[in-house]
Parts: structure tokens; C-alpha cells; sequence
């Protein structure tokens, strides 16, 4: 079975994980910082704070918006379900706005119509790794006080006018779970360009503890005393994953130029074939292409899911539209509100993207598509 996604390991990354457990920092310790800088690399110098998980990210960074109970937050319904969830788990209520037709990325149109008085943050979310428009977006929320967050799991690497994802908003946040273009095992990061924002999330994944004695209320109890203000959790990035990150961001460019390749085989290959929608882009994006999302069209979306997974191609969905799950519909959220979103649903299949993918696995796969779409058997693989 072919994956949609998969990580790349190499003896390298084995090697900086195993110098790390050799060490007495296996948490906390240099790692962490080195791992930090060497991700502001790609977000334009923009500080980053390393967390455990892409989730982690997103909670880290709207608890360091400040975001609570009677907030709105507007999400686009076209993402995985903790773009929502970590901001509902906060109090806020979720505002889903539509995404455009062409990049699946939220409708600065959308967002105007929904941004109110109690906007806190809205959630541009970069899928498949085409970067959201940013400045659009801005425009949009004109007048507003509320922040700008780029949801970027799916876009390190990605500019957008020239500029880095990381320095597009007023909080990004990536993953680093093993599909993503560089992994280390579980994790992910927050940038921020503010230093008090950047200071908030740190604390936060920090249990909320302050250390420095210029912050603290209280007297100094001796060098053991740390205080805790707000809450927060623990929500930190250990040396030992930050080791595999670092190794991992050694060999990025080379992860962007094979899936950039890749990509241009399966637009070249797929262009002519009835039945299908390869994905659009916008002249001013450079995407980090994180899914290759095609569209199914003529309702056989399911149909040629099932006939390319029983030809061992492990194509996927992404995703559910985040106000159809359970827990949404049971807040009253209904079907039909975001319909650009909830069309391309309907439609979207993704297709095997990774660095290590082969030219002549790709070949399998578009061989596996065109033969699901004319009711002909795969090549056999020998």
C-alpha cells in the first residue's frame, strides 16, 4: 500500500536522537533553543516557540490571544477539526466562514461578513500549502481589533508575496507530525513577531510559570521560587524530538523541491484527464505542497476512493468540514452554511505526496486514478 503521506528518516536523524539521549538534557535543555532559531531561519527571523503538537500549537496560541469565553473566533470549515476545537475548548464560539473556490483558503469576502465587535482572532489556515491571502485578508478585517492567525501545519517552506509563512500574521502556528514536511515524531511551534505575544505562548506551554524576578509578585523565596500567574499546560517540546527536528530542517529545501516536482508531474499528467480538477494557485503564492488535493467530479468521489485503495494506493480525504462533526452539529451548527467548502468536499481526494515517492510509484498511482475513472483494471505491480 502506497501512503498519502510519510515521513523520510534518515541514519542522521537516528544519530542526533542518539547523541541527545547521551547527554543529561533529554528536556528543556539546548535543543529546544537550537531548534527554535533554526526555525525562525524560514519564517523570516520571526521568533518561534517549540511545542509537543500541531494542536498544542493552535490552544498555545489563542490562549496567548487571550481568547475566552463570549470571543469569536472565525475559522474556515475546510481544516482538520483543532483549528476549531482548541479555540471551543477555551469558550469562545466558532464563527465558520467560507473558503475561496480556486485555493480552498478562507474568503476575505467571508471574513468581513462575519468579523463583529467580539472578533478575537481570525484563522486563516494555508491548505494543502497554497499560503491563505494575507494582505486581503488584513483588509478585511479592517476596523477590527482582532488578530490575525495563520493555521501553517500545511505550508513551512511557502511564501507569499515574497514573504515567509511565519511573518505573514500576528500568530502562525506548524506541525511536525510524520506526513508534514519535516517531522519529529509528534510537535509543532508558535511564531509571533510581538515579543509579548511570543512570551505569552511560552508560558503557556510552560505550565504558566514565571521565573524571571522582574515579573514575579512576590518576594524572592530563594533560587527554587517560580510563580504562576495564569494557567497554562505542559505543552513543551523535549530535546530529543527537537534533535530529529533540527536534522530534519537540514534537508527541508531538498523535502520542498521533491514534493514542488512531484506536484508538476501530477498537474502535467493529469491535465487532460476527463473526470478530474487538479488544484488551483494563485500567481503570488510559492505553495510548501503539503497534499496534492484533486477533484473527483460527476459524484465519484467514493467510487474511485474505494478502486484506488483496492489497487494498494492509500489515497485520503481532507477533511470533514469541521461544522458537520457530532460536536459541532450538537452546538447547532448545520450543513449548508459554507458551500464552496462543503462542494469541494464532496469532490477532494488526495493523492500520495512525499519525498521518497518514486517517479515510478507516481506513475502506479496516476495509472490507479485513470483506471478507477474509465472502469479499467490497474497495472499490475510485479
Amino acid at each position: 500500500m502506497l501512503p498519502y503521506g510519510r515521513q523520510t528518516v534518515t541514519e542522521e536523524d537516528v544519530e542526533a536522537v542518539a547523541a541527545v539521549l547521551r547527554t543529561d538534557w533529554l528536556t528543556t535543555g539546548p535543543q529546544v533553543d537550537g531548534f527554535e532559531a533554526d526555525l525562525a531561519k524560514w519564517t523570516g527571523g520571526v521568533e518561534c516557540a517549540a511545542v509537543s503538537n500541531g494542536t498544542a500549537a493552535l490552544h498555545v496560541a489563542y490562549a496567548a490571544a487571550g481568547v475566552g469565553p463570549g470571543d469569536e473566533v472565525i475559522v474556515p470549515p475546510m481544516t482538520f477539526v483543532a483549528t476549531a476545537s482548541s479555540a471551543a475548548l477555551l469558550g469562545a464560539k466558532i464563527v465558520f466562514a467560507d473558503v475561496e473556490e480556486e485555493t480552498l483558503t478562507l474568503d476575505p469576502a467571508a471574513v468581513s461578513a462575519a468579523t463583529t465587535a467580539r472578533t478575537k482572532v481570525v484563522s486563516a489556515v494555508d491548505y494543502a500549502g497554497h499560503p491563505a491571502d494575507y494582505d486581503a485578508l488584513r483588509a478585511a478585517m479592517s476596523g477590527s481589533d482582532a488578530l490575525l492567525l495563520a493555521d501553517a501545519a500545511h505550508s513551512i517552506g511557502a511564501t507569499y508575496r515574497d514573504r515567509p509563512v511565519g511573518a505573514l500574521a500576528d500568530l502562525t502556528t506548524f506541525s511536525f507530525f510524520p506526513t508534514k514536511h519535516l517531522t519529529t515524531g509528534e510537535g509543532g511551534a508558535v511564531a509571533a513577531p510581538d515579543p509579548h505575544l511570543l512570551g505569552r505562548a511560552r508560558r503557556f506551554r510552560n505550565i504558566g510559570l514565571v521565573r524571571d524576578r522582574d515579573e514575579q509578585r512576590w518576594p524572592d523565596e530563594g533560587g527554587w521560587h517560580q510563580e504562576v500567574h495564569e494557567f497554562g499546560l505542559n505543552y513543551r517540546l523535549p530535546d530529543v524530538l527537537c534533535a530529529l527536528g533540527r536534522a530534519q530542517l537540514r534537508r527541508l529545501d531538498a523535502f520542498l523541491a521533491r514534493r514542488a516536482e512531484l506536484v508538476a508531474r501530477y498537474d502535467e499528467a493529469l491535465a487532460d484527464l476527463d473526470g478530474v480538477r487538479t488544484p488551483g494557485r494563485r500567481s503570488w503564492a510559492e505553495p510548501a505542497w503539503h497534499l496534492y488535493p484533486i477533484r473527483v467530479l460527476d459524484g465519484r468521489r467514493r467510487e474511485v476512493y474505494d478502486a484506488m485503495r483496492a489497487a494498494g494506493i492509500g489515497v485520503q480525504v481532507n477533511y470533514i468540514p469541521v461544522h458537520w462533526h457530532p460536536a459541532f452539529a450538537d452546538l447547532g451548527y448545520r450543513r449548508g452554511s459554507c458551500p464552496v467548502a462543503e462542494s469541494f468536499y464532496a469532490q477532494q481526494l488526495s493523492l500520495p505526496l512525499y519525498p521518497t515517492l518514486s517517479d515510478a510509484d507516481q506513475d502506479r498511482v496516476i495509472d490507479a486514478l485513470g483506471a478507477a475513472l474509465h472502469g479499467r483494471p490497474a497495472r499490475t505491480v510485479v
